[in-house]
């Protein structure tokens, strides 16, 4: 395994962001090429968004899960987007910027350009759907300066995503995203209101207990999904708490609680997903 500290340049200052925080970093899991396999052959690659409701980013939820995905064969990476007091659409820029240079490097990287996920857990969630929803705007490509087909993924992974702004959100990840100051945006970052045909194809995992972000989010963004015909597999669990990650031990949380052994088959189900994509 290849793991390198890459800093994102983005130019914040097109969107008007002015960035209060240090610069976005991405850190890459790649896996070596093996001389008794074919040294030209590309591996499809998942850019991994942790959660922490945009106030903070989870380790939970970035290396093991990452160190799953190479096990499946494929290449990884994890986004530390901005937190804090960085606001919409820092995170979306980031995200965007990740994917298209992950596109950019993928002759050197080995990764195959058709094959680039992105998954996220809870906030994280919300920011790879957003990226899902908002890939063909305008107004992310100009703050960019890249085409659409260089920030658009081939594929979503959102785990117990924050989805709504409204009647089942979570209403701490919309303050830390928007502030005081943007609240008039509360509509546009409720993603199941911005699925269209262009949205790709999606895997989606919750839990049926989940009090912090209510399964209605999974619900809400399913059915718009199905309104547009886009391809989904989605599991809903009876049982397990918030912000799980790969539900074992390896994943626990500090109190020794998030081991929920009925929630342990969502990462295999991804793989049969990612090797019939």
């Amino acid at each position: 395994m290849i793991s390198e500290n890459i800093i994102l340049k983005i130019p914040y200052e097109k969107a008007g962001i002015s960035k209060k925080s240090g610069p976005a970093r991405m850190t890459s899991y790649r896996l070596k090429q093996r001389q008794y396999l074919n040294p030209d052959a590309a591996r499809p690659a998942v850019l991994i968004c942790p959660g922490g409701g945009y106030r903070q980013v989870s380790e939970r939820e970035g290396e093991p899960v990452a160190i799953q995905i190479n096990a499946m064969g494929y290449h990884a990476f994890v986004l530390d987007y901005s937190v804090g007091e960085e606001r919409f659409p820092t995170q979306l820029m980031e995200a965007a910027s990740g994917v298209a240079l992950i596109r950019k490097k993928s002759r050197e990287w080995n990764v195959d350009p058709d094959k680039i996920f992105i998954m996220g857990f809870s906030a994280g969630g919300h920011l790879a759907c957003s990226l899902g929803v908002f890939w063909n705007q305008e107004f992310l490509q100009e703050a960019l300066s890249l085409p659409k087909v260089a920030i658009r993924p081939n594929g979503l992974i959102l785990c117990y995503p924050v989805i709504t702004s409204g009647k089942y959100a979570h209403r701490g990840s919309f303050k830390h995203l928007l502030g005081e100051e943007k609240k008039e945006l509360m509509e546009l970052v409720s993603l199941e209101n911005q699925v269209g045909s262009h949205v790709p194809k999606t895997f989606l995992w919750h839990t049926y207990t989940d009090l912090a972000v209510p399964v209605e989010n999974s619900f809400l963004l399913a059915a718009a999904l199905r309104n547009y015909n886009i391809n989904l597999e989605m599991h809903i669990y009876p049982v397990g708490s918030h912000g799980l990650s790969l539900a074992n031990e390896e994943t626990k949380k500090d109190d020794g609680m998030g081991i929920e052994p009925q929630c342990q088959s969502w990462i295999h189900l991804l793989e049969i997903w990612l090797k019939n994509f």
